[in-house]
């Protein structure tokens, strides 16, 4: 007599691996590329207002002018990357950001310093949309927002970083150390990337050629870059604002800023991908804008370090949200023009934002500059919430 066995339980399937070979190596890539962006993002207002000889106005332009050719480009870096590829954008926008990093060591006029940060701007275009959708062409379905905070680490960790290098090398050994540094992390994330298979669906030739603008994700783009604008002001000013308040490491603020993202970000990998996209944008923006509140409206310290923990914390959340709604709308090949579409929220952000903020902060204080700031990102938390209301309807 056979012994009868009972059938097995139904078991919850495990999930898909997401933490793989490739999925490092782009990591590690970010992280080289986005350290080098650290040092400059330290190095720059200094050495705008020092041996350049500007002033804070000129910083903001200095700072925020990459943006006028990465906005252009961003479109034909998504329409190229879902063309010829993932690989040949990243190793080519690696190789510019070492060049224009290496030759700011040698130019000591606020027109020549635009020129090359216009260069960079060629650059970020092509790696940053390029990594954004290779995250996308990696990950499962099922934990793209996981994936997108992972991935994550190596912009914040070097936004982390970054910083702090800049300031040691700026101070015992000179701006054209710091510069060259930032070259050379540049020069490594192109022979990173560069040893990467290809990881993108191309599109074939039956197919239309894709929308240089993904419609879809217009709206989406539009609280992000609220996002993107209120931390523009931050990274452009927070070395400033901590020399104004008295802090003895000025690099500080922007070291517990990317410290706290990180952490963030690993501590709350799974969130994104359970809890519905747009609201938790529109709340990642509310504590983004009470961040900036207390940086502006306590001035000492102590109160900058505790707004740019707020502020932190609302970075967490705000770009896994963002981009898996945007992704949500896209084919795999249509990833290259979702990234491009809604990264071109960064040149505007990260560009426009600091060149604008940087004349009120020249006429009426920082203080008003981060109060500002904070006003964006509030409204954009308004913005993104009246999108997620149809969203429930709908459903």
């Amino acid at each position: 007599m056979t012994r009868q066995t009972a059938p097995a339980s139904p078991t919850r399937s495990a999930p898909e691996r997401l933490v793989t070979p490739a999925f490092v190596r782009l990591a590690l890539a970010d992280l080289a590329y986005f350290t080098a962006a650290g040092v400059a993002i330290y190095a720059l207002p200094f050495y705008v207002t020092g041996p350049v000889g500007s002033d804070t106005s000129g910083a903001g332009l200095a700072f925020g002018a990459f943006a006028v050719t990465a906005l252009v480009l961003r479109p034909f870096a998504g329409r190229l990357s879902d063309t010829v590829g993932r690989r040949p954008l990243l190793l080519g926008g690696a190789l510019l950001c070492a060049t224009a990093m290496l030759m700011t060591a040698f130019v000591q006029s606020l027109a020549l310093v635009v020129a090359l940060r216009l260069m960079l701007g060629v650059a970020e275009a092509a790696f940053f949309v390029a990594s954004f959708a290779a995250v996308a062409d990696l990950a499962p379905a099922s934990r793209l927002g996981e994936a997108l905070s992972y991935n994550s680490l190596g912009l914040y960790l070097g936004l982390a970083l970054g910083p702090p290098l800049g300031e040691v090398l700026v101070r015992t050994l000179g701006f054209t150390s710091a510069w060259s540094a930032a070259g050379v992390l540049a020069l490594l994330a192109a022979v990173v990337a560069g040893g990467m298979a290809e990881t993108g669906t191309r599109r074939s030739a039956a197919h239309p050629p894709a929308r240089l603008i993904h419609r879809k994700a217009l709206p989406v783009a539009l609280g992000f870059f609220t996002s993107v604008l209120a931390m523009g002001g931050f990274l452009a000013f927070a070395t400033l604002r901590a020399d104004t308040v008295g802090l003895a490491t000025t690099s500080l603020p922007l070291f517990a800023y990317g410290s706290i993202v990180v952490i963030g970000r690993i501590a709350f990998a799974r969130i994104p991908d359970r809890l519905p996209s747009l609201p938790l944008g529109a709340a990642a923006l509310a504590v983004i804008a009470a961040g900036l509140t207390v940086a502006a409206v306590w001035g000492t310290g102590a109160g900058l370090i505790t707004g740019t923990a707020l502020l932190a914390l609302g970075v967490t959340f705000s770009t896994p949200a963002f981009f898996s709604a945007v992704f949500a709308t896209a084919a795999p090949e249509e990833r290259g023009a979702a990234s491009g579409t809604v990264s071109a929220s960064l040149d505007l952000g990260l560009g426009g934002g600091p060149i604008l903020l940087g004349l009120l902060a020249e006429n009426a204080g920082l203080p008003w500059t981060f109060a500002a700031a904070a006003g964006v990102a509030l409204a954009g938390s308004l913005w993104t919430l009246s999108l997620a209301r149809p969203a429930r309807v709908r459903r």
